[in-house]
């Protein structure tokens, strides 16, 4: 496989500013009770202005190459909205964002931001797990009228029901980097042993029963 610099650049970040977490022997519990070798929190990458510009550079980047320029840029709340606002920037594009839920005063919007039906958007995303959020970001938008062309993200478990979400929704996808990408890295720079490699990698294959 030919390798991705830039993947690796941003796994290594990921992993420099402690945005992943990786802990095999040690592992985090998310909030849907599973047990995890690994903890992502993206937001962190906003802390650090040199991997903040990277991203951004990145996102704008895979965004043109992959998508074509949108007519907006749409941030998942909350974490695509900080990202996707930089990104719109970079373009010189409106920005929107879509909440999880409906505002439940005022107007009771889903979407917040001025947009027009049948606008070309690409939506930004921190993370991407299982897909579900995304998509009902994607599904709003298509809702209110407006073209997805597509979603990026930073990073990507990769699971294959992420994968088959995204397939049903009929909506493709890019990331910066995925799980991969990062235990490449993590070995390299040795944030983990080479007998930790297996124990994470049949996590990622099956994260339910990854305890028993």
């Amino acid at each position: 496989m030919i390798k991705d610099d830039i993947a690796l650049k941003v796994a290594e970040f990921l992993l420099q500013i402690k945005a992943i977490k990786l802990q095999p022997n040690d592992p985090f519990t998310w909030a849907s009770g599973i047990k995890s070798p690994i903890y992502c929190d993206n937001r962190k990458t906003l802390s650090y202005p040199t991997v903040r510009t990277f991203i951004r550079q990145c996102f704008t980047q895979k965004i043109l190459d992959t998508f074509g320029k949108p007519d907006i840029i749409a941030g998942v709340a909350t974490g695509g909205i900080p990202h996707g606002v930089l990104v719109a920037q970079d373009l010189g594009v409106p920005f929107v964002y879509v909440r999880s839920t409906a505002k439940k005063h005022g107007l009771g919007n889903m979407i917040e931001g001025d947009y027009k039906e049948n606008q070309t958007v690409v939506v930004i995303e921190d993370l991407i797990s299982t897909g579900g959020s995304s998509l009902q970001a994607v599904d709003a938008l298509k809702e209110a009228g407006l073209n997805v062309k597509g979603l990026a993200a930073i990073f990507t478990y990769g699971f294959d029901i992420s994968v088959q979400n995204f397939e049903k929704a009929n909506c493709r996808f890019a990331t910066l980097t995925n799980y991969e990408y990062l235990l490449d890295v993590a070995i390299d720079k040795k944030y983990i042993s080479a007998s930790q490699v297996e124990t994470l990698k049949e996590w990622k294959n099956n994260p339910e029963d990854w305890t028993k």
